[in-house]
């Protein structure tokens, strides 16, 4: 007995776990979708392949498993590369299966086909960001390279991967898919050896200013607690990078926050004092790094550089490391546990430390809380956030898009210790956060999910809506509408004294915004509109209560996010750079 490839693939993605893929439908993948219908995988459709993308990647964030995106042969699987670039560039793991012009037509220049000034390659398209585009040539090939696909991207560092599959290979006989390309039962993640565990422990046991920077590599519940163990053993204060955020509960008694253009001030004055710095999956971003400028942030050398993460071409990649390894970061941090515990069995107490911490976050939390309690209308960005806080189940998740939804709640928003803060980071995508939280409540059903967005994020993946209501999720989009690309504009407004071309108007030069409520309504979802400062917290408690799509419009002032940190750009604005 014989089966098309586009069946004996969904019996190999049955295997493999896959329960949802993400995308849109075209010429070149209906045979693929046609064996998808009697399959248990759910088609999550939806209107725009980046919505589909960032659903994908929500998915893959919220489920720990790849996201799968089916994508169509050329504007499809270009519409595709933003949502699947932020995936890539935050390390999540996301298989795109794209279709592509019949193998037989290459080169010339069927419908859609790629091809302008070179022979048919649309696999060149996402090369620059995914670990691997394979181009399927014959259609015995297609299981193994599957199998190579699912492997690689969540293999090692994880990222986004292509699967480029010409339409008639779909349509072609082979035997049903019986388990001869399984996914490989685990390999080891390379391990911190013995010698360079010691050698960091013993570093941070003589250092008189250690501190402790991680990022958002650090997913596993176990590598947490040994970042924990490690640092509480030895009393060191930590910082996180805007993908850290709740990686360690914003209660700990040493966690610093963020530091960067972004940060705060008491996370600088510990990242520039520090003697010792154990650097853990993080690759010290522009942002969380002011600019690598040492008068800001980080002060490499005359501070010394521990940085251990899973991908070498982060070692050393923005400043001098004095020890570097390749290695998974929970595994590394239990050996450097076990190390300093052998040299030291008990526990270190740094006087004082905890509570010039304690006062520190309470000042930035505190000062927050208080500017949330502010009556103004249009709402400040503070009391949407402080409204937040106290409507939202601490099991909640924030998804975020950019600006202050993102910016903000990694700065002063206490994320309460079940809470999830989901954002952008590699790519800092505006669009990302409505459908990428419709793909984090497929994944956690029966958690609150919030997309918290500005105006023109929302106006970019409008899709999202629709998508929420047809799968039944009650997803609460939360519209922080400045009727602007308010980050920019202020950055505009501080550098040049004017914000031409980031604010939205109408003909008559008023602000203007879309009616977002009225949209969800007519997508079949709950709408509110936010008119007195009282009515946000009786949205919110509406939306939760109701369980269904809800779009809240709220607005709110163009406040620009407090940056105690540097950003290189106004240097640039300023004439006053150099490189």
């Amino acid at each position: 007995m014989t089966v098309t490839a586009a069946e004996a693939l969904v019996g190999q993605l049955e295997s493999y776990g896959v329960e949802f893929v993400f995308g849109t439908c075209g010429h070149t993948n209906i045979a693929l979708l046609d064996a998808l219908g009697p399959s248990p995988i759910e088609f999550v459709i939806a209107r725009h392949e980046q919505a589909a993308a960032h659903a994908a990647d929500g998915y893959a964030r919220a489920s720990g498993k790849p996201g799968v995106l089916l994508t169509h042969v050329g504007p499809g699987m270009m519409n595709a590369v933003t949502g699947v670039a932020t995936a890539a560039l935050d390390s999540i793991p996301l298989v795109v299966i794209s279709g592509d012009i019949p193998s037989y037509y290459y080169g010339r220049h069927p419908h859609q086909e790629v091809n302008l000034h070179a022979d048919a390659d649309q696999t060149a398209i996402y090369r620059p960001f995914t670990k691997r585009a394979w181009h399927v040539h014959r259609v015995h090939d297609l299981a193994r390279t599957t199998e190579r696909a699912f492997w690689t991207a969540t293999s090692g560092r994880p990222g986004a991967v292509l699967l480029n599959v010409p339409m008639d290979l779909w349509s072609r006989q082979v035997e049903p898919y019986a388990g001869e390309h399984p996914l490989p039962g685990g390999a080891p993640l390379p391990a911190l050896d013995p010698a360079t565990a010691g050698r960091i422990a013993e570093a941070l046991l003589n250092a008189e200013r250690p501190l402790i920077y991680f990022g958002g590599g650090l997913r596993q519940q176990a590598a947490r607690q040994a970042l924990l163990d490690l640092a509480e053993h030895l009393d060191i204060p930590l910082a996180h990078s805007l993908m850290g955020k709740g990686v360690v509960p914003d209660s700990h008694p040493l966690l610093l926050g963020m530091p960067g253009f972004w940060g705060l001030e008491t996370t600088h004055d510990h990242t520039k004092g520090a003697d010792v710095v154990l650097a853990l999956a993080t690759r010290f971003a522009e942002t969380d790094a002011s600019s690598w400028d040492p008068a800001y942030t980080w002060n490499f050398p005359p501070s010394r550089l521990l940085q251990i993460d899973i991908d070498p071409a982060e070692i050393g990649r923005n400043y001098p490391v004095e020890i570097g390894a390749v290695a998974d970061a929970g595994d590394a941090l239990r050996a450097v546990g076990a190390a300093v515990r052998t040299a030291r069995p008990e526990p270190v107490r740094r006087e004082g430390l905890r509570t010039s911490i304690a006062t520190a976050r309470r000042a930035v939390f505190d000062t927050a809380r208080r500017d949330g309690r502010s009556e103004d209308f249009p709402l400040r960005p503070q009391r949407i956030l402080a409204d937040l806080r106290d409507a939202l189940p601490d099991d909640a998740v924030l998804v975020t898009d950019v600006g202050w939804n993102k910016n903000g709640v990694a700065q002063c928003y206490r994320l309460p210790d079940a809470g999830r803060f989901i954002t952008p980071g590699g790519a800092s995508t505006m669009g990302f956060g409505p459908a990428a939280a419709v793909g984090v409540q497929i994944a956690q059903p029966d958690r609150v999910v919030v997309a918290l967005i500005g105006d023109g994020g929302m106006s970019a993946q409008l899709p999202a809506v629709p998508m929420a209501v047809e799968q039944g999720l009650p997803v609460v989009f939360v519209v922080m509408n400045n009727r602007a690309h308010g980050t920019i504009a202020d950055l505009q407004t501080a550098s040049f004294g004017r914000s031409y071309g980031c604010e939205f108007k109408d003909a008559e030069g008023r602000p203007y915004s879309p009616d977002f409520a009225a949209f969800g309504r007519s997508c079949g979802a709950d709408g509110h509109t936010v008119t007195t400062p009282a009515d946000l917290a009786k949205a919110l408690a509406d939306a939760l209560a109701r369980r269904r799509p809800a779009v809240i419009d709220v607005p709110m002032v163009n406040e620009p996010v407090p940056t105690p940190g540097h950003w290189n750009i106004k240097d640039i604005y300023r004439g006053s750079f150099t490189d």
